[in-house]
């Protein structure tokens, strides 16, 4: 929202400078995102009266001018000048030697991009020129910052200007552009005069209201009715008739008003509702009242199909999703968003219907993102627009027409409301909003403060009643009015205080941090990249991992207002956002890929939910493409136990998403504490992978308690370790995790397993495997000699005789 200084003053009696004002406004909940002024450019031009005109002797366009620029400049500066309007007695501005105007040529931009050019004196075709007058382009303006200013010629100022005077204050550049950030919950401030009620109260200043006087005149018209037949969308529609329009000439101070909101004069009347909606907030629209058929407003949902030409000279289609202001035949106007080119008011126009409305926002922005339309007025209505504003813009309307002459305002009007338009009143108690706030504000500041932000306060006891202005929709309850009281109070009277159950920590992370960020670094380590998935997935996985209809992972946290379908539920399982993400990426042809994310997975403790869901930390791998495989995965599980010192197994898994023999269950003890796999070539077919994905996922928050990843030392031995091979005849049905458990258990000096060869073939017998192992032998740090052949062929026995009794388990 930019707002000019100048027009601030309007209102309130502004006795700080701009800077000083930018900060006031900061400290009550406004941030002046930039304070520009609007001379900046301009530097050392002022007022010269020329007091004679000689020929230049080598040219026959070019004048020498004698320039009075007053005592502190110099009463006869010479100025060589082309101009063809100069003329004896001309007041018009002067740049002094080493000074600064707007580079008006576009060919120089390159060569200044900072838009400024520099004067110096110099010599045209011979002879000394102490400057340069200007005309109102050098000076960055039109002529609705001063008349005449558009002219192919200098600057011809008013007679009564003095000389010397810094041009800046005569042409309105001596001011500031404040660009305010407006919060979503004050519509009411996307406005001068909202601000300026704000500037009013921070400053502790009378706020002076714009005129809404006018006089109503009896008229032969016919009535224009109104009918709101979509109130929901429409819940206020202000109306007024207006008759003898006469094509005067917008004032210079409106004319300015408009410009330094970056709006040029079109007419009297169109001046007038753009400067309702700057001033006021109050998007305004005017009709040309002789080209409404019927003498009919009629606010209504388009019909589909049905078509408009706005006044850009576009034509929409419309749907019953539009809203659209129709005369008795046809629709005149977009509501909320433009008028249409049916009715604009023309230089011919002699009679106009002025319109102001409040329209719901959520309508207004919908149809303008759906039509790709948008306006000043749809943007105000996107923000929202209070219905007691309707009015109050309306009679400013009408007052500025009279005022300017332009039209007679008639007793011909309508206000079809169908909101209540009564103050509303609020109670609250004095010792909740200090409590909330953590201080004890004065009860005489408390009424100070909203007596200037126009909430007429009233205080018995403990018990604080206000009237809530009509434009402040925003405020609805006690924490609105303490936010009210503080920003006016100041933020520095709060005292810094800790919760009422914090303490104070040396900062850092928890043990369970710096675990999680170490188990990211191991990943790290090992190749996968983090990812990073929303926290809610469509229950649709659910049945494209094949999970049958009474499997635990469908018990999900459904979301009441999802983003998309495709975002309806919370994750049980974090394997389908994995799979996703390779999916993603083959398809975008990276096709070798390792990934892992760190999550929490929901599962709720009732359904429908009423408690908070259970929370669990869960590890997911994705791997895809190139020589990654199944033992990929399962080494990056077994680096995990290595480093945090945890001790898996694996047993054969039977999980509906994944290859029913390339799967495996990851066990902690007898518990199974995740699994790992090669993703079912039917879900991988059904998805076009040309690619086969593994999928793994660990229960962090069961592996919390048993995760150690203390360095730990201990004594090297003093002999070698010895490594012996030993191949086995195996039940088919028995797992390499199975036989590597007795043989880890079976002796303590085993340290070492690994699998190295699995055979079968004719020398195996049916329903049998080979498995060779490699077992490594190592001796104690205190043991006193080596292994000698006879104690590890003893060791060897004992193991076989284990893996006889448990497992029926041979040497081949």
């Amino acid at each position: 929202m930019k707002v000019a200084f100048s027009w601030l003053k309007d209102y309130v009696d502004i006795d700080v400078s701009a800077e000083k004002l930018a900060e006031k406004l900061f400290s009550c909940g406004f941030e002046v995102e930039e304070l520009s002024y609007l001379g900046s450019k301009i530097n050392r031009v002022v007022v010269g009266e020329v007091k004679a005109l000689t020929p230049h002797p080598d040219s026959d366009h070019m004048q020498i001018c004698v320039v009075d620029c007053g005592e502190e400049y110099g009463r006869e500066i010479q100025i060589v000048t082309g101009a063809p309007n100069v003329y004896v007695g001309m007041k018009t501005p002067c740049a002094l030697d080493n000074s600064t105007v707007v580079e008006s040529d576009p060919r120089m931009l390159e060569k200044n991009p900072d838009g400024v050019k520099k004067i110096k004196k110099g010599k045209l075709r011979g002879v000394e020129s102490f400057g340069m007058l200007c005309s109102g382009e050098e000076l960055g303006i039109n002529d609705d910052y001063y008349p005449g200013a558009e002219l192919n010629g200098l600057l011809d100022l008013k007679k009564d200007v003095p000389v010397g005077e810094d041009i800046k204050k005569i042409v309105g550049l001596d001011d500031w552009i404040f660009d305010i950030s407006i919060t979503a919950n004050r519509p009411d401030c996307q406005c001068v005069l909202g601000i300026a009620r704000e500037v009013a109260a921070v400053l502790k200043k009378p706020l002076k209201e714009p005129n809404y006087a006018y006089v109503e005149s009896n008229t032969n018209a016919l009535p224009v009715a109104v009918e709101v037949q979509a109130p929901d969308l429409c819940p206020r529609y202000v109306g007024h008739y207006v008759e003898n329009i006469a094509n005067v000439e917008t004032p210079a101070w409106m004319r300015k008003r408009l410009a330094l909101s970056g709006l040029r004069s079109i007419s009297p009347v169109v001046d007038v509702t753009n400067f309702v909606l700057l001033e006021m907030g109050q998007p305004m629209h005017a009709f040309d009242a002789d080209e409404l058929a019927g003498r009919k407003i009629v606010v209504r949902r388009a019909t589909a199909g049905e078509k408009i030409v706005t006044l850009d000279e576009k034509e929409f289609t419309l749907t019953t999703e539009n809203l659209v202001i129709c005369d008795g035949e046809k629709p005149v106007a977009l509501a909320g968003i433009m008028g249409g080119l049916n009715s604009e008011i023309k230089p011919t126009t002699k009679n106009v219907f002025f319109e102001s409305a409040k329209f719901a926002r959520d309508n207004v922005r919908k149809t303008s993102r759906a039509l790709g339309q948008s306006s000043d007025s749809s943007f105000r209505f996107e923000k929202g627009v209070d219905a007691y504003t309707n009015a109050y813009g309306m009679a400013r309307a009408l007052s500025l027409m009279q005022e300017m002459g332009c039209g007679t305002v008639t007793n011909v009007k309508q206000d079809v409301c169908a909101l209540s338009l009564a103050p509303r009143t609020m109670t609250a108690s004095i010792q909740k909003i200090n409590g909330l706030l953590g201080i004890s504000v004065p009860n005489e500041e408390i009424l100070g403060i909203l007596t200037r932000l126009n909430f007429k306060p009233q205080i018995q006891g403990d018990q604080l009643t206000v009237e809530i202005p009509g434009y402040r929709d925003d405020v609805d309850g006690y924490p609105d009015l303490a936010e009210e009281i503080i920003r006016m109070y100041g933020y520095e009277h709060i005292t810094p205080t800790f919760l009422e159950k914090a303490s104070v920590t040396g900062g850092g992370l928890t043990d369970t941090q710096k675990r999680e960020l170490h188990l990211k670094n191991v990943l790290c380590g090992q190749g996968y990249l983090e990812a990073y998935n929303y926290s809610f997935y469509s229950v649709k996985d659910f049945d494209l991992m094949k999970l049958p209809t009474d499997a635990t992972e469908r018990n999900a946290v459904k979301i009441l207002n999802p983003i998309s379908e495709e975002l309806g539920v919370m994750r049980t399982f974090l394997a389908p956002s994995m799979l996703m993400n390779a999916v993603r990426n083959i398809r975008r042809g990276n096709d070798v890929g390792r990934e892992f994310e760190v999550a929490n997975v929901y599962f709720p403790n009732e359904i429908p939910v009423a408690t908070q869901p259970i929370e669990r930390k869960r590890l997911v791998l994705g791997v895809w493409g190139g020589k990654n495989d199944f033992f990929d995965l399962k080494g990056t599980v077994e680096k995990i136990a290595e480093i945090f010192h945890v001790n898996f197994g694996y047993e054969r898994a039977e999980k509906p998403y994944l290859h029913p023999g390339v799967s495996a269950n990851v066990m902690l003890g007898k518990e199974s504490v995740g699994v790992i796999g090669e993703l079912d070539p039917a879900i991988a077919l059904s998805l076009g992978l040309d690619k086969k994905v593994y999928l793994g996922e660990l229960d962090l928050s069961a592996l919390e308690s048993e995760m150690d990843d203390r360095i730990r030392y201990t004594n090297l031995p003093k002999f070698p370790a010895i490594d012996r091979d030993l191949a086995l005849i195996v039940d088919e049905k028995l797992t390499c995790a199975d036989v590597e458990e007795v043989l880890l258990h079976s002796c303590k000096y085993v340290t070492k397993v690994k699998l190295f060869d699995v055979y079968r073939g004719g020398q195996v017998p049916a329903g049998k495997k080979s498995m060779a192992f490699n077992l490594t032998f190592t001796p104690d740090a205190t043991a006193e000699k080596a292994f000698t052949t006879e104690t590890l062929d003893g060791f060897v026995k004992k193991i076989l005789n284990n893996l006889k009794f448990k497992l029926g388990v041979e040497l081949r």
